[in-house]
């Protein structure tokens, strides 16, 4: 009976045709040369035909300000659709979104006013009363920038509004183009190039395919603008193939196959050189071994790769007699391998770090957080960091005497600062590495003071974007720190320290503040109302009445309080659970405990 049902359950099934659903959607792509513009032809003999010349009246002054007609393109679609334009740097986002607006007429600004003002409101309330002043001046025509020098606040609010049609133009980096849902009528390339490098064909692919996304708009339409000199990359750029995907595990073998083998032995998943070969051919690097590396074999590689990390401290080997004639060799984890595998440490640094924290503990500096910050670092910002060294000067400078006895630690004096300042030849060499990571430590150090994005971004002439990336790198970095060293004895002096750093540099605010940041749905402004009502306390919050809370704070709904109140129950519930079982534990006989008989004479 169960099989005659499964064979006329499967003659039943019919193919889902999801065209029918959600209808193809057409993408027109156009290239702009001068004030032609002509679309993409696969049929054509050069790939393209002519389509139309750009039609527009244009002042003297507007030519020599928008040579590209931006304005035009723009002005075909917004403000009843949307358009995104791709610019190939931040500097030039920030610039082509105000030149727009110069030109816009005064009719953009009727459009939806009231919504761009909560917009340019809600922007002021997440930022401590500050605002960007290229935002201040275009999100009332309905533009505004995006990239990663905005903050992860700044561009969820913007997002927010280009989704609802609030803001019908964004100028924005190739970033915007990957993992972020905002489609256009119209998406205009501005130059064929992202930064300094020529477009790749999976980069172009990505740009335009924001226009005309199913279910969301009934056409699309992309328009790549180039000069001249580029016409013929860019022909060829249209018509290739899209490029390969390669396997990157070997393109960075700290971060791919030893990591992996680390993974792998860490985890009992495979601890010989067999098993751990044969997991290799299964990857997808397994398949490509003979594109990629054609000089050496997935064997060779795979047993490089375990003697480097033998080598390196992370792996022990040990030799298994499997029979009289043949020695097998498997693999366990050490405890630097452990505490680097635990705390998912870069295994290019895993040893840079041993020896800093080790370092540390000849001469830790706890008067200030500054050299804690400094052990929490990420390296890989650091050697990416270049100093502005009259601002480094400047921070040096007013370095209290405990603050400089770190950097002197370090190696680095107020005295190589400025000369590097005011650029004299310096010959005592100083570590580059050192000297930049302390840099991005002053940063941080200052952030946590001050807790305020902009004044620091000001400071130290960074984009918020970046200090903000720099805080979360941070915060995961000391985190894995902690980690690192919960795995080796020697550091116990670090787990607790590392603890609380971990937690401020999380929530980067004031310290009475902190409980109150660990409850589901409480940010900084918020934290700061509850404080400033009196709730002070994740107790005060548990037992907060939600009706209460809605009268007390402002812009606070129903659903918002009683959220936070049972949130605030519910950690205080886990928190009491925690130390519940601690008590326990301590009751708790022991599993060792000696078991002595004890005599009849005794008993009686």
């Amino acid at each position: 009976m169960l099989k005659t049902y499964k064979s006329s359950f499967k003659q039943n099934i019919t193919p889902v045709n999801l065209d029918q659903y959600v209808p193809k959607v057409e993408l027109k792509e156009y290239l702009k040369i001068n004030n032609a513009i002509y679309e993409v032809d696969c049929k054509a003999e050069n790939g393209i035909t002519f389509s139309r010349l750009l039609n527009c009246q244009y002042s003297d002054t507007l030519k020599k300000m928008d040579p590209d007609h931006l304005v035009a393109l723009v002005t075909e679609v917004i403000p009843n659709y949307s358009c995104l334009v791709f610019c190939p740097t931040k500097k030039n986002c920030e610039n082509v979104a105000e030149m727009i607006c110069k030109f816009l007429s005064k009719e953009y600004l009727k459009q939806r006013e009231k919504e761009k003002h909560e917009v340019i409101k809600n922007l002021k309330n997440i930022s401590s009363g500050n605002l960007c002043p290229v935002l201040k001046r275009t999100i009332p025509f309905g533009v505004a920038y995006h990239h990663s020098g905005l903050t992860s606040d700044e561009r969820k609010l913007l997002e927010e509004a280009y989704s609802t049609g609030v803001l019908c133009l964004f100028t924005c980096t190739s970033t915007l183009a990957a993992g972020v849902n905002l489609p256009a009528r119209r998406v205009i390339l501005r130059a064929p190039y992202v930064a300094k490098e020529f477009l790749k064909r999976n980069q172009y692919k990505q740009m335009i395919g924001r226009a005309g996304r199913a279910g969301i708009d009934s056409v699309g339409e992309s328009i790549l603008i180039l000069q001249e000199k580029d016409k013929q990359q860019v022909l060829e750029l249209i018509s290739r193939p899209l490029e390969n995907c390669y396997s990157h595990l070997v393109q960075e073998f700290t971060k791919g196959i030893q990591t992996l083998f680390l993974s792998l032995i860490g985890l009992k998943i495979a601890t010989n050189l067999d098993d751990i070969y044969h997991f290799m051919c299964g990857t997808f690097f397994g398949v490509q071994q003979k594109i990629l590396l054609k000089e050496k074999s997935l064997w060779e590689i795979t047993v490089e790769s375990l003697r480097y990390l033998t080598e390196k401290g992370l792996l022990q080997k040990d030799a298994i007699n499997k029979s009289e004639e043949e020695i097998q060799y498997s693999f366990h984890i050490t405890k630097l391998g452990r505490a680097s595998f635990k705390g998912t440490i870069d295994l290019a640094y895993c040893d840079i770090l041993y020896r800093d924290l080790k370092k540390g503990l000849e001469g830790l500096v706890l008067e200030s957080l500054l050299h804690l910050i400094y052990l929490t670092t990420p390296y890989d910002m650091a050697s990416q960091c270049v100093p502005d060294w009259m601002i480094y000067f400047r921070q040096f400078s007013q370095l209290s005497p405990a603050e400089q006895n770190v950097a002197a630690l370090l190696g680095v004096s107020e005295n190589f600062i400025g000369k590097k300042a005011s650029g004299q030849a310096i010959k005592k060499k100083v570590d580059k590495d050192i000297v930049n990571r302390l840099y991005l430590s002053f940063v941080l150090y200052t952030l946590l003071k001050e807790t305020n994005i902009w004044s620091v971004s000001e400071k130290f002439n960074m984009p918020r974007g970046y200090i903000q990336s720099l805080l979360t790198g941070a915060a995961s970095f000391s985190s894995c720190v902690l980690h690192f060293c919960e795995e080796l004895e020697e550091f116990w002096v670090y787990r607790a320290l590392l603890g609380e750093l971990t937690k401020k540099l999380t929530y980067c605010v004031k310290a009475e503040l902190i409980p109150l940041m660990e409850v589901t749905g409480v940010l900084e402004g918020r934290a700061k109302q509850l404080y400033n009502a009196g709730y002070k306390s994740l107790m005060h919050l548990a037992n907060a009445n939600p009706e209460v809370l809605v009268r007390t704070l402002d812009h606070l709904s129903r659903r918002q309080a009683k959220q936070i109140v049972s949130s605030a129950k519910m950690l205080l519930h886990e928190k009491a659970e925690a130390l519940q079982e601690e008590v326990e534990e301590l009751l708790r006989l022991p599993p060792d405990f000696p078991s002595i008989e004890v005599s009849a004479t005794e008993k009686a």
